[in-house]
Parts: C-alpha cells; structure tokens; sequence
C-alpha cells in the first residue's frame, strides 16, 4: 500500500463504504437525506436533496452519484421535474442508460477498451460494442458514494467522494474523486469535480443527466443553440476519425438558435439523431455561454457553462420504451436530451486531442453549471 493511498483511506474515502449522513447527523440549511434502500450486496443508499429559498430543488442518491430529480419552475411559477430517472432503487438497479449519473473514470469512449501510457498498455472493459463506454462495467455510476453537506455562500451544497482503487476496470492508479452539488441562489445546479491519482492515468468526468424541459413528451421542438464551430466525426462504432470538422452546412450546426428535429433526418448515415462530441467555442470559460435550450410550451430556458473543451450532444436515440421512469412513464426515443461536459472521446488514442492524463501533484479540476429560467411566449 502506498503512503498516499494510507493517507486517503486514514481519511475515511475508502469507496462503497456507504454515505456519511445519517439521522444522527445535522444537515445544513437547505439540505436534507432521507434512505433510499439497499444495494444487491446490503450497501445503504441515501438521498440528498437541495432546495434553495427560490423553490428550486434537487436530489442526487450516493449510488452513482446520480441526480434522480431536479425541480425548476415554468413562466407561470409552476415546478416541474426536468430529469428522467425511477421512483425506486431497484429500477436504477436493475439497469438503465446512466440516468444523471456520474460516469468515469473516462465517460464516453476508448477505442478497443485499450491505449498506451508512458509505454505501458492497457486493456480495459469492453462494454460498448468493440469499445469500452463509460468506465466499464462497474463504472462510477454503479458504485456507493461518501457524501457530505457542506457550507457554501452559493447555496446548499453535498460532497459526494469516491476512491477508485488502482487497477479498478483496468486503469492504472489510485484516484481520489469528489464531486460537489451545488443549488444556487440563483436557480443553477453547479457540479464541481475534483480528482488526484498517486500514478498517471486518464480522467475525464462528466453528469449524464437525461434533460426534458417540458417534462413530458419529445425533445425534438426544443430549441437548442450550441456554441461550436468544430465537431469530432466518428466512425461506424462512435470513435472518433482524429479530424476536427466544421459544422458549417452540415446537420450540426446550431450556431443560432434552432429546434432539434429541424435536420435530424439529413444526419448521414442516420444514427437515429445526434450522438457527437462538439468542440466549444467558450474554451473553458465560465462566463461565455456553452450551450442554451429553450422550451416553447413551458417557457423554461437552460444555459449550460463548462470549464470543457467539448460536449456530448445526445438525443437519446436508445430509449425504446421499455423503461418505466417516474411516475410510470416509458422513456421513449429522443423523450430526453445529454448535454456531456467533457474533453474529447478516445484522447487517450489521439495525441492531437486535448490530454486527459492525470498526474500525481497536479489535479483534475472541473467545472458545469446548468443555469435555469424562464422567457416569454414562444419563440421569444
């Protein structure tokens, strides 16, 4: 065992050790837990929720570090929730497309589940057709979470840590997670990602929240602005070919505001929708918008800021209707939108692409906020 990783287990971090709020516990202002059953290996599994003085609330379970609800108003004052997910535990048990779970410790791909650090290979999990998806097959959205309210001046807040052990799902490395929630005053739901290895490995963190902001029906109307001139193409399993395309005159763009289904059918090859990583015009910056999508019917907005060079953009292409979500809804085709804060799938490959190395001493930090409010009629 390494010095580091006795100092971080003395800390009390040691993954799947279950939350660390009980009913003997005082929550802050604006946060509370309730249980929310079991894990199939007799883990406790809590619910945090935020709710800021606005009315504005959310709730994030330690499974997964998954955001099961998130509750913001319409222009007529009415909350509605904006996220899919289950009722239960056991659904989300059971199996489901990483509803608003944190995926790692790389979300989206890495071609053949291999690639090559310091002159070393390694293999990992393949889960996703001939690549590896997510994390693997126990990724970070199926383990149990620490979590912790905390202060902060923004809103409420809950820390949710993980410590990923070396050689878990093939990475190399012990790296120390946290991922702290926060419900601002000013109805945004800010995620803050933090992690530190003692040996080099591949990071890359993103929520995969699955957003409706009609709360019902498809997605497809909505209308989406997303600032990126450059897309990374992909082949037919959804690895990237290493080019940086313009989005210009092709179905990708959404430089200005547009609905979603405007050019879904022009998509080559139809994948069914839009399924691909945008490189972003903010480049890293919190106070340039990254992406904004209006609601006609509801009048809800979202904006999203990311300190990310890229996006997945996915329009739930997947969904079949088999899963029953919230109040026994079936989660159809494109009834939900991802917007993936991210670096670029399969960086560990391409040399070119920003890196996703992690090394012991320098941190990986990263920031996403997801703005709400409301607008007028459509169209507005």
């Amino acid at each position: 065992m390494s010095k580091q990783l006795a100092v971080w287990l003395g800390a009390g971090l040691l993954a799947g050790s279950g939350g660390l709020a009980s009913a003997q516990q005082p929550l802050i202002e604006g946060v509370s837990v309730a249980p929310f059953g079991k894990t199939t290996g007799g883990k406790n599994v809590e619910v945090y929720t935020l709710q800021n003085k606005t009315g504005m609330s959310a709730k994030i379970m330690t499974y997964g570090a998954i955001v099961t609800s998130l509750k913001t108003k319409d222009r007529d004052g009415k909350y509605g929730d904006v996220v899919l997910g289950f009722d239960t535990l056991d659904a989300y048990l059971k199996g489901h497309p990483f509803f608003g779970a944190i995926a790692g410790r790389y979300a989206n791909r890495i071609a053949k589940g291999k690639f090559t650090l310091d002159g070393k290979t390694y293999s990992l999990f393949v889960n996703n057709g001939p690549n590896s998806l997510h994390g693997g097959k126990v990724g970070f959205d199926k383990q149990v979470w620490r979590a912790k309210p905390i202060k902060s001046k923004l809103g409420p807040a809950v820390r949710f840590d993980y410590l990923s052990k070396d050689g878990e799902e093939g990475y190399p490395g012990n790296l120390r997670v946290s991922v702290t929630y926060t419900l601002t005053s000013d109805d945004a739901l800010k995620i803050d990602y933090m992690a530190q290895t003692d040996k080099a490995t591949p990071v890359n963190l993103t929520n995969h929240s699955y957003f409706n902001l009609a709360g019902k029906g498809d997605i497809l109307d909505h209308r989406i602005q997303l600032n990126a001139e450059f897309y990374t193409p992909v082949d037919a399993t959804q690895i990237p070919t290493g080019e940086i395309k313009s989005v210009l005159n092709t179905p990708f763009n959404f430089k200005t505001i547009h609905k979603i289904g405007d050019k879904v059918l022009d998509l080559e090859g139809d994948p069914g929708g839009y399924d691909h990583n945008y490189i972003l015009d903010s480049r890293g910056s919190l106070s340039v918008a990254a992406v904004e999508v209006r609601e006609d019917t509801t009048g809800r907005r979202m904006v999203m800021y990311t300190t990310e060079p890229g996006v997945q953009f996915y329009t739930a292409n997947f969904l079949d209707g088999t899963l029953t979500g919230k109040n026994g809804v079936n989660y159809a085709k494109q009834t939900a939108f991802c917007l993936e804060a991210q670096h670029y799938p399969d960086s560990p490959n391409h040399p070119k692409f920003p890196s996703t190395i992690v090394r012991p001493g320098k941190p990986y930090r990263q920031t996403t906020i997801y703005k709400f409010s409301t607008f007028g009629g459509a169209g507005k």
